[in-house]
């Protein structure tokens, strides 16, 4: 949790030092072991919060590591992935139903009712508005609960706002549930129960206080709109594929070039129809601004009549002002954005996939806090991670990993990263002397005791030269006698170490 939060530099090789790598390939495969036992499970034997921890530091680089890899495709895989597609089938289930009510019934038998569709009508509906908008409701309530008593707000200027509204996921669902409550206003079944059309038929969206009213255009705009958040709340599951995934992040990640041309179309547009405004001219299409800027939009979507350029061309000032626009928009902006797309592109694609997996890796987080403590036992159990895994051929190694095998050009290893040495595994025993004496570390370390050693035995002659100088002639050359041979035991130690 420190490291992802205080060192995430170091993650690298901690994560680089849960894999062994044989040096051996058999027909082109390598055995690999991923050590990853401890990042999959705690000391209890529950769901291990590394995952979390990783996804909290928002690093796309460090969840496509090979390890995070492994284990997190291993926990969507074979468990998570069945639960998370199983809470949306019940949201796929309304969409259905909501489709067949809003954009089937109503075009059969030629838009005329009869008894089955207004029923089927009725029910369709009144499914949506309990089964949908009530779980979207107590879901709404539960995130709103849940940020308040960890006191989880935002300030975005002097108001404070729950965090949670900052998911787009969970601010799409509490804008179709304002869209299904409007409709549930609206809702034509309903204002027409109170009082039976001429015909007597029930459930009926025909009767005057909705026919003439604008209640209908009104309650078919909503409906409209319901449906497009339907649709846009499926896109997580586009999590199911990582390429697909990926994709859907760069379209979100670009949209921000579109809006800078949309600004700069509409910008153009304004100036431009407001200039022809200007002029004095016959023709009808820019007789004024809102013509004019109508016009012009048609214009850049492709959409203008061919036959009314005939009336541009006959006003020459007008004609000048209209190639200008197109030669600016449709030949400058268009181009510009095309190469703004390619640029914003490449620029992102390189994480996209990292945030694909950090939000796959958000869902599993979400989604194994509802799984019971007895399937996820069975998920340990069938991993086998207690059960001791070879490292080459009849080599028996360590438990808490998984081995794969992996092309044997992908990842070239020369040297074995275990360190063998022969005799009893008592760990009794003294660690065994490593053969050969070549390892940097103990040349330096040798080298540090020459040297401390010399030092002291400079130091100590340095201190015996001081206390001869005290003396007389003779007793100094006995002294420089004695010091001589004192240097050359001292240059024979050095000599031996």
């Amino acid at each position: 949790h420190r490291l992802c939060a205080d060192a995430t530099a170091l993650l690298p090789t901690l994560l680089d030092g849960l894999i062994w790598r044989s040096k051996l390939a058999i027909s082109s495969q390598r055995r690999v072991n991923y050590y990853v036992k401890h990042v999959i499970q705690d000391g209890d034997g529950k769901f291990n919060k590394a995952l979390r921890w990783l996804v909290d530091a928002q690093d796309p680089k460090i969840i496509c590591h090979p390890v995070v890899v492994l284990f997190s495709d291993m926990i969507w895989g074979r468990l998570a992935n069945k639960y998370f597609f199983a809470s949306r089938c019940y949201f796929m289930v309304t969409l259905l139903v909501f489709i067949v009510s809003q954009s089937i019934l109503q075009h059969l038998n030629d838009g005329k009712e009869d008894d089955t569709q207004r029923i089927a009508a009725f029910v369709c509906r009144l499914f949506i508005y309990i089964g949908s908008m009530g779980q979207l409701f107590v879901n709404q309530v539960r995130y709103l609960v849940s940020n308040c008593k960890t006191k989880s707000f935002v300030s975005v200027g002097c108001i404070k706002v729950p965090e949670y509204l900052f998911d787009m996921q969970k601010l799409g669902a509490l804008a179709l549930l304002t869209v299904l409550f409007l409709m549930c206003t609206q809702e034509p079944i309903f204002h027409c129960a109170a009082e039976v059309g001429g015909n007597g038929d029930l459930f009926t969206q025909r009767c005057p206080s909705v026919e003439g009213t604008g209640r209908q255009d009104a309650y078919s705009a909503l409906s409209m709109i319901a449906l497009l958040l339907y649709w846009g709340l499926l896109v997580d599951l586009t999590i199911f594929s990582m390429r697909i995934s990926a994709y859907t992040l760069v379209c979100g990640r670009v949209l921000s070039e579109l809006g800078l041309f949309l600004g700069g179309m509409c910008f153009l547009v304004l100036a431009f129809s407001s200039s022809i405004g200007a002029l004095k001219h016959k023709s009808k299409d820019f007789s004024d601004i809102p013509k004019g800027a109508l016009s012009l939009l048609e214009i850049t979507l492709g959409l203008f009549p061919t036959e009314h350029f005939m009336s541009v061309q006959k006003e020459v000032p007008v004609l000048i002002a209209v190639s200008l626009f197109i030669i600016i928009v449709t030949v400058f902006l268009l181009n510009l954005l095309v190469a703004q797309l390619n640029g914003a592109y490449h620029a992102i694609y390189a994480d996209m996939v990292g945030f694909a997996r950090l939000t796959r890796g958000t869902i599993i987080v979400s989604t194994l806090a509802g799984v019971s403590d007895k399937r996820w036992d069975r998920f340990l159990f069938a991993l086998k991670l207690e059960e001791k895994m070879e490292f080459n051929e009849g080599d028996v190694g360590l438990a808490g990993g998984i081995q794969v095998l992996e092309p044997s050009s992908a990842n070239p290893t020369a040297v074995d990263t275990i360190k063998r040495f022969a005799g009893s595994t008592s760990s009794r025993m003294p660690w065994p002397p490593e053969q050969g004496g070549n390892d940097e570390d103990d040349k330096f370390e040798r080298l540090e005791k020459v040297i401390l050693r010399a030092t002291k035995k400079m130091s100590g002659r340095g201190g015996k030269k001081r206390g001869a100088g005290s003396s007389s002639m003779g007793y100094s050359s006995s002294g420089d006698s004695a010091s001589g041979v004192s240097s050359g035991s001292g240059g024979s130690e050095m000599g031996e170490e």
